[in-house]
């Protein structure tokens, strides 16, 4: 009997999923040029040459679509856009050296990086639409970083006396202005002032691969 090759996504879910995708992608940058208030489903459908229609097929509302922007631009990687797993990272080698590997590729992503940022301003109104998403995933990064930092502490990585909870909230600060000054200035050195961070704070984490 002869096997055939084994059946991937095809036809109309293939073309929606990859539709959706450049949806996505248009209005990451819509939403990174003019912001959330200020970007339509009109502009990001000119971006496509698509009909309004089209758009509100694949995400109902704008809030959706917005959605998916920050989902997969706070979970991708470089420009292939691959999936990051920072956590996994952190367990295996520690969190400084998860953290400037992170450094390093997103140097590779400004404008998801832009956007996050534009959005993160926008969204400290309370009555932003993404209020709620980013209270969420500053309290989500604060509880996974400390987590990462106290299992540090565990295997022996970092001084026993370190306070985990401090300490995230020292890196989330100190890594969000750094790189909110890269996005201004491209000329900055981003990795460079993380690592003098990490010698002020948790310079017994620094290992010759970080």
């Amino acid at each position: 009997m002869t096997m055939g090759k084994p059946a991937g996504v095809r036809g109309p879910y293939a073309k929606s999923a990859q539709r959706s995708r450049e949806i996505i992608e248009a209005a990451t940058i819509v939403f990174a040029t003019h912001g959330y208030r200020g970007g339509s489903l009109r502009d990001i459908a000119r971006q496509l040459n698509l009909s309004l229609t089209s758009i509100v097929h694949h995400f109902g509302t704008k809030y959706e679509l917005l959605e998916a922007v920050l989902e997969r631009a706070d979970k991708t990687v470089g420009t292939g856009l691959t999936a990051f797993e920072f956590e996994e990272d952190c367990a295996e080698r520690g969190v400084v050296p998860a953290t400037l590997g992170r450094v390093r590729s997103n140097l590779e992503r400004p404008e998801l990086l832009r956007l996050l940022a534009i959005l993160a301003a926008e969204a400290s109104a309370p009555e932003h639409p993404a209020h709620d998403w980013f209270i969420d995933r500053y309290r989500n990064k604060r509880a996974s970083l400390a987590e990462a930092f106290a299992f540090d502490r565990t295997k022996g990585r970092i001084d026993s006396e370190r306070d985990p909870q401090l300490l995230s909230r020292l890196l989330i600060g100190t890594w969000d202005g750094i790189q909110l000054q890269w996005l201004i200035d491209p000329s900055i050195d981003m990795e460079k002032p993380m690592r003098a961070f990490f010698e002020w704070a948790v310079p017994e984490a620094l290992t010759p691969d970080a």
